[in-house]
């Protein structure tokens, strides 16, 4: 007696009327009409279930504070960093914790059931990182929550950064984060990446900083952080996120600079929304897209994730925790509307930074966490054309959201009653 079947699936990889059996949390069984009985059934009626989506980049502790104290008014990184300097002595732990706790429901909700978020470890208090702290051991139920000791201001240009970054994860903070380019100079962010590399060396930690979000084809922290990685041996422990300055260099530079990344073992983390609203905002036109060389990355067998990064906080004013949306437009920016290209887009926020969260148990075969979402579309392509209605999202074996179909309803004379999106013409 199992305790959740779900029948006659479409799974990512194509295979279609498959039966998925759960038990303890775990998925059991995977075959055609499995001679198994169930506590529950779900009919998925051939659409599509897939692992849970996976944001690899995220800011928890600023999301949800839109227009506090002010909104930002030029749409640039710059004035988001300092709108975020403005609100942080402002900040209190119980709202912390309730928009973070809000933003966990829109994922659920999502079908998001895992983030990497970084929080910012330069206010001394480290009240953000007891905050999210907090919250990762209320949602850890029903949601994975990965945090990076993030020094938003510059582990070396902001005094005493350091040593917080070190409190954080001596507090129990699971990444160690940092962003060169915000450092004084180029010197400093090369030291920033050597200093934050053999910390993370020194503790078995994972690596993920921001790098080289800028317009600036001089910008190649990225290149100093692949070599550490190697120097260090920290090979497929590392992420770089965003690289949006790899847009704007020169060819030949970057035909050095990816195969340097490849032999590193370093990952890349791409944030579509993100990149291509704030980057480009001193050209008139052309107008450069932001976004890091994806296709490039992928040719080369390098991951790429893509990243929420922002949800109504002072850089982004929209967002709803939807990954789908995030595929969305990653396909678009990149140009990536080939049916393999397209697919790689679907993996970009599933297994993808599962992989580089070193998630457990993630996927859809036997033996793997049962966390799952039903999709109201008949494959990945599908379900980002559409960003399809999460119909059931399942955490350890129990459904945990659901959401009804969505349909909409004609009165035209001579047409059908119902539009059903997903039918071809």
């Amino acid at each position: 007696m199992l305790d959740l079947i779900l029948r006659r699936c479409t799974l990512p990889d194509g295979r279609t009327g498959q039966d998925v059996g759960i038990a303890g949390g775990r998925i059991v069984a995977v075959e055609p009409a499995l001679a198994a009985q169930a506590g529950q059934e779900i009919d998925a009626a051939g659409q599509l279930v897939t692992p849970p989506f996976v944001d690899a980049h995220f800011h928890m502790d600023s999301t949800l504070s839109y227009g506090m104290p002010r909104v930002n008014q030029s749409g640039t990184l710059l004035e988001g960093i300092a709108l975020w300097g403005e609100l942080k002595p402002l900040l209190t732990q119980e709202a912390l914790v309730e928009r973070a706790l809000a933003y966990c429901d829109w994922a659920v909700a999502r079908g998001l059931l895992a983030i990497r978020s970084h929080v910012d470890v330069c206010d001394p208090r480290l009240l953000a990182v007891e905050a999210l702290l907090h919250v990762r051991e209320r949602v850890k139920p029903y949601l994975d929550l990965q945090l990076v000791a993030f020094p938003q201001d510059g582990v070396l240009r902001s005094p005493g950064a350091f040593d917080n970054l070190r409190r954080a994860l001596d507090m129990g903070v699971d990444v160690v984060g940092g962003i060169p380019h915000f450092e004084r100079t180029m010197a400093d962010g090369a030291e920033s990446v050597r200093l934050l590399c053999e910390l993370a060396a020194e503790r078995g930690l994972r690596v993920d900083m921001h790098c080289d979000e800028s317009d600036d084809p001089l910008s190649r922290h990225i290149e100093t952080l692949a070599c550490h990685t190697q120097r260090l041996g920290l090979q497929g422990r590392v992420a770089g996120s965003h690289l949006t300055s790899m847009h704007s260099m020169d060819n030949y530079y970057v035909s050095k600079l990816i195969p340097l990344m490849r032999e590193a073992g370093v990952a890349a983390i791409a944030n579509p929304l993100i990149n291509i609203t704030l980057q480009g905002r001193h050209d008139t036109y052309p107008k450069r897209r932001g976004m890091t060389r994806v296709p490039e990355l992928l040719a080369a067998g390098i991951p790429v994730a893509f990243g929420h990064d922002c949800v109504m906080d002072p850089w982004y004013g929209l967002g709803s925790a939807d990954m789908l949306e995030v595929a969305h437009m990653g396909l678009h920016v990149a140009q990536m509307t080939g049916q393999d290209a397209m697919r790689q887009c679907f993996e970009a926020v599933t297994t993808v930074p599962a992989a580089i969260l070193g998630l457990e148990g993630y996927g859809t075969a036997p033996g793997c966490r049962a966390d799952l979402v039903l999709l109201q579309a008949g494959d990945p392509i599908e379900a980002i054309r559409l960003r399809a209605t999460r119909l059931a999202v399942i955490r350890a074996g129990q459904v945990v959201a659901t959401t009804l179909a969505q349909t909409a309803s004609l009165a035209l004379p001579g047409r059908p009653a119902q539009v059903d999106f997903r039918r071809a013409v």
